[in-house]
């Protein structure tokens, strides 16, 4: 099983989604972005990481939001996100095709990979924005 952790990145009551670019796994599909924990680092060091060389931007990392488990025809993903928040930088995706910043609710409009769907879920019933 492959643990990777995901960045639900908020700015001003919004929420980073980022799609995969074409000729990758899972291309097209919309995600949360993160990537592989490495060995001997911790799941806030993996998007700290992570969200630096994709994004090009500072985040910190907030509480545990949840997982979600996986079984894809390349192998089985353990999912683990957590809330982050914009620090600065100009974000410049390198490793996707697109980036945009929506609502909760929007979010549900958008076909996302199977393992970040349940997040998403969960997200748009949250109270993380306003109850």
């Amino acid at each position: 099983m492959i643990k990777v952790a995901a960045a639900i990145i908020i700015k001003d009551g919004l929420v980073l989604i980022a799609k995969r670019k074409e000729g990758e796994k899972l291309a097209g599909k919309w995600e949360f972005p993160g990537g592989k924990i490495e060995d001997g680092e911790s799941p806030e060091e993996c998007l700290q990481r992570e969200i630096m060389e994709e994004l090009q931007i500072n985040i910190s990392i907030g509480e545990y939001f949840g997982d979600s488990v996986y079984h894809y025809q390349h192998g089985t993903i353990h999912l683990l996100a957590y809330l982050a928040y914009w620090n600065g930088g100009k974000l410049m995706p390198t490793v996707h095709q697109e980036v945009r910043w929506v609502t909760p609710g929007e979010m549900l409009k958008y076909e996302f990979s199977p393992a970040d769907i349940p997040l998403v879920k969960k997200l748009a019933e949250s109270c993380v924005f306003n109850c």
